[in-house]
């Protein structure tokens, strides 16, 4: 609008230029325009048995600091012109359920910078997420049956089949649905059931991968939701009798199992230099002859060509023994006793990480 004089004016209060919005000088037009709108009470959702958030219909495992930076995010509005927008904020706990929010913003419209101050109240609803509903409710949506094949499995190798269940769970996704509805001791093995599928397949692939054995699955229609069935899934696992770096007696002659395959083992003869692969069906009437576990480590005191001779540590006695096919030179020697006499075993990979429980047993 142009004046008497041919010059521009506010609007509002008549001023003289600089205009900004709406034709407004600055004054009026910080009096009309505010940087950000910010709500007085926002509301939030925490489980009251397992403390995970609700955030946009979806249940998640989240700090404090985000949970104050995702109410920030959906509840304050900026300025639909505003640019070079900064905003810091500062909590402040009251009680279990209310915590003040103080936040400072600024930001640039129309060519003037505003600098504001609010403060904003997230006020905690105590929920129940869909997770503990379930397993309040013994939900679950597979079985996992750790057996063995060959031998029974002591308890604490059965610790240890339960123990990666804990690894693989920590090393996955955090996602609710990851939880163990029940588990035990049933005769044969240990029972755990489980509320997903995917983390009962996770786990079976993970004991497959680095103890060996074998998974079969079935399933059971439990139900129709939605015009497609439920179904629930039992995953049987079943850990051969011998370990890696045991020797069994296959074939009638003694080997070790150097490393898992796919559908098996390779296995490395003892008396002499042979590796082969074997399947679980080949190696179903193989026996344990010796663990891992009972192997102890000696020094040669004298030595020739192919003979060795070692302090028995069972009754202090000068004891001679085969050298095994792969002997380096090595004064320490790795051996097992099979039907009461003692065997030299050859190095594999594995024997590597045992060194330190074998000397221990032979000290």
């Amino acid at each position: 609008m142009v004046g008497a004089l041919g010059g521009e004016f506010c609007l509002v209060c008549g001023a003289d230029p600089p205009l900004y919005s709406d034709r407004m000088c600055e004054e009026c037009t910080r009096k009309r325009i505010k940087l950000v709108e910010v709500p007085e009470n926002v509301p939030w959702v925490r489980c009251a048995r397992c403390g995970i958030v609700e955030i946009q219909g979806k249940w998640v495992f989240i700090s404090e600091d985000k949970i104050w930076n995702e109410l920030i995010q959906r509840h304050v509005l900026f300025h639909k012109n505003a640019e070079d927008v900064g905003l810091a904020f500062e909590s402040q706990t009251i009680s279990d359920r209310h915590t003040l929010l103080h936040i400072q913003v600024e930001g640039v419209v129309d060519d003037l910078l505003y600098t504001e101050e609010h403060t904003m109240r997230a006020r905690m609803a105590n929920g129940v997420c869909l997770t503990c509903t379930r397993r309040a409710g013994n939900y679950f949506e597979a079985t996992v049956q750790v057996r063995s094949s060959g031998r029974r499995l002591s308890d604490a190798e059965f610790k240890v089949l339960r123990a990666s269940l804990d690894d693989v769970i920590e090393n996955l996704s955090d996602d609710p649905m990851f939880f163990i509805t029940s588990e035990g001791a049933v005769t044969g093995g240990y029972d755990v059931v489980l509320g997903s599928k995917g983390l009962a397949r996770s786990w079976g692939r993970h004991m497959v991968t680095h103890y060996g054995g074998h998974i079969s699955e079935s399933n059971s229609t439990v139900g129709r939701k939605d015009g497609i069935d439920v179904t629930r899934l039992t995953l049987l696992y079943r850990k051969p009798g011998y370990d890696l770096g045991d020797v069994v007696k296959w074939k009638d002659n003694y080997w070790r199992p150097a490393s898992w395959s796919k559908d098996g083992a390779i296995m490395e003869r003892v008396d002499r230099r042979e590796r082969t692969g074997a399947t679980w069906r080949d190696l179903e009437n193989s026996n344990v002859v010796c663990q891992m576990d009972d192997f102890i480590s000696v020094e040669l005191i004298t030595e020739d060509s192919s003979v060795g001779e070692f302090l028995d540590p069972q009754n202090w006695q000068m004891t001679s023994i085969r050298l095994p096919w792969d002997y380096s030179g090595n004064k320490k020697l790795l051996i097992a006793k099979i039907d009461s006499e003692w065997m030299a075993l050859q190095h594999l990979g594995i024997d590597d990480s045992k060194v330190d429980e074998y000397q221990i047993k032979e000290d």
